[in-house]
């Protein structure tokens, strides 16, 4: 292996090495399949490593992240198909046509002009492409198998960008009031398939809420769910040092615990 490549150049050569007839053999049985829990995996240790706010985890996670890309692009130019220097080369051209503003002679003196632009440039390349047979929607492009939180925010903000929206936070406010009083409606009535189609309208209208006010709800959730998870743990550590267990003290009890936890927590952030 030579020693004078380039960090990217090295990766690539060691990947290409991995895969070899007389390579590692883990990495000889996988293919795109097979790898897509460890893209989803990293991606999320990404994340972590960001609200860990550890420039060192960050950039190791980065790596790990970039292993995935590369190992794809690896798999790719096996089967003739395209190589990282392709990949890298066609997210720079997208990179300049979507960015006229900076790179021609468009105007965008806004973020919010940008991602106007930006969905218009997306759509016309889909147009092109044909890839749908009806015709190109604003709200193309969210994958499926992103977390609902983070794709109603997702589609709730595509649908901004085209001016379907509150003209502030109070409209939207309304609307989960709104849609609180439809779920209530539907619990009263025993109707469980209305419980369950009102619920949904009710989290969405909820992601719509935390949207106009500018806070993100799947990061908000994570944070809370981070926030019961060390509650949690104060309960279980405080009453294992009892010699007891949860399941053995009544619910008053735990929720004063559960408050001690909380009291903590307004300590700490004092």
């Amino acid at each position: 292996m030579k020693s004078d490549l380039s960090g990217f150049a090295k990766a690539l050569e060691v990947m290409a090495r991995l895969r070899a007839p007389d390579g590692c053999p883990w990495d000889r049985d996988q293919d795109h399949q097979t790898l897509k829990p460890y893209v989803i995996e990293e991606a999320y240790e990404v994340i972590e490593a960001i609200e860990s706010g550890s420039t060192d985890d960050l950039r190791e996670e980065l790596g790990d992240l970039l292993l995935q890309v590369i190992f794809h692009c690896q798999l790719a130019q096996e089967k003739g198909l395209f190589n990282a220097s392709e990949v890298a080369e066609g997210l720079a051209d997208k990179m300049i046509e979507r960015h006229p503003h900076v790179f021609a002679e468009g105007q965008a003196d806004t973020t919010k002009e940008v991602l106007r632009n930006w969905e218009i440039s997306k759509r016309k390349v889909r147009a092109d492409r044909g890839e749908n047979n009806e015709a190109p929607s604003i709200l193309d492009g969210v994958p499926l198998g992103m977390p609902a939180l983070q794709r109603s925010h997702r589609l709730q903000s595509k649908a901004a960008r085209v001016g379907f929206d509150w003209p502030d936070a109070e409209g939207a406010a309304k609307k989960l009031e709104e849609e609180w009083g439809e779920l209530r409606d539907a619990v009263a009535q025993g109707d469980q398939d209305a419980v369950k189609s009102e619920m949904g309208d009710f989290l969405f209208s909820a992601v719509n809420y935390s949207r106009k006010l500018g806070i993100n709800a799947e990061d908000s959730a994570r944070a809370a769910i981070s926030r019961f998870i060390t509650r949690f743990h104060h309960i279980e550590s405080t009453l294992r040092d009892r010699g007891i267990s949860p399941e053995e003290v009544p619910l008053d009890e735990l929720e004063q615990l559960w408050n001690e936890a909380k009291s903590a927590e307004a300590q700490d952030r004092a």
